[in-house]
């Protein structure tokens, strides 16, 4: 499934998929399927990526559109 979002922020951000796969320990081509929805994204990914960019994984995946986590 892919999650458009998740591209956008990348995008939004100025990050390459090189340096994000770098970042997160992925290899480039993992990680560029993962964005494309042609693979999965695993819990641990997602959770990483929310960390990244300091977001829930409800905002990444567009179950909400507020992007602030709950502390």
């Amino acid at each position: 499934m892919k999650f458009q979002r998740i591209q956008d922020l990348r995008n939004d951000n100025d990050i390459s998929i090189k340096k994000i796969s770098v970042d997160l320990g992925l290899h480039r081509d993992v990680y560029s399927r993962y964005e494309k929805g042609v693979r999965d994204f695993p819990i641990d990914i997602l959770i990483k990526i929310a960390n990244y960019y300091h977001c829930s994984i409800d905002y990444l995946v567009g179950r909400t559109d507020i992007k602030e986590i709950n502390k």
